[in-house]
């Protein structure tokens, strides 16, 4: 697990990161900005339970991939859900908030992520264990807005001119980010790579 201490204001960015893009790191520098956070943990999933996962590649070449990517001193990239044996993302957080003491955690997700927000396991209790940030993804703005889980968070929901108060805020409690977006995808990415090879 990345160094942490008492205080700090971290965001935790999961995907499978299959491969990872530079949208992915748009995301975490924008956050990293505009949230006034300390510092970005990319949790490389060991594998997504909402899909099929026999291709994917192994954990460990994911996780150095991304760092090579990512190359910037606030923004740490982990795999350490594997070492636990985390398969969901609400294991992750709870584990987290146990073991880090007064560490300030904000979750990441793209926007196309809340669309599906409500089939995740313990979707309701993971906006109860800490802050969410929810990055504009191209072409989900409006159906990430009127998702079950953004109607049923609605009156937790911040303006974005008061982002960076977001770390410092008692869940639930969450934020929309516009801004700067990437057309990038994972999946574009490795249809691209079938078609060329």
């Amino acid at each position: 697990m990345p160094i942490h201490t008492p205080g700090m204001r971290i965001g935790l960015f999961g995907g499978s990161f299959n491969p990872a893009h530079e949208g992915h790191r748009l995301v975490a520098m924008q956050c990293l900005k505009r949230l006034q956070l300390d510092a970005v943990w990319l949790l490389a999933s060991p594998g997504n339970p909402l899909k099929e996962n026999s291709r994917l590649p192994p954990l460990a070449d994911r996780v150095r991939a991304t760092r090579a990517l990512m190359d910037h001193p606030r923004i740490e990239v982990t795999g350490f859900e594997a070492e636990h044996g985390f398969r969901f993302s609400y294991d992750t957080l709870s584990f987290l908030r146990q073991t880090c003491t007064g560490v300030k955690f904000v979750w990441i997700m793209g926007a196309d992520n809340l669309i599906q927000f409500e089939q995740w396991e313990r979707w309701r209790d993971m906006a109860e264990l800490m802050p969410i940030a929810v990055y504009a993804r191209p072409g989900s703005i409006r159906r990430a807005t009127a998702s079950k889980a953004a109607i049923t968070l609605k009156s937790f929901r911040i303006p974005e001119e008061q982002a960076e108060t977001l770390a410092d805020r008692d869940p639930p409690a969450w934020v929309y980010l516009r801004g700067i977006m990437s057309a990038m995808s994972s999946t574009a990415i490795r249809a691209s790579y079938a078609r060329t090879n």
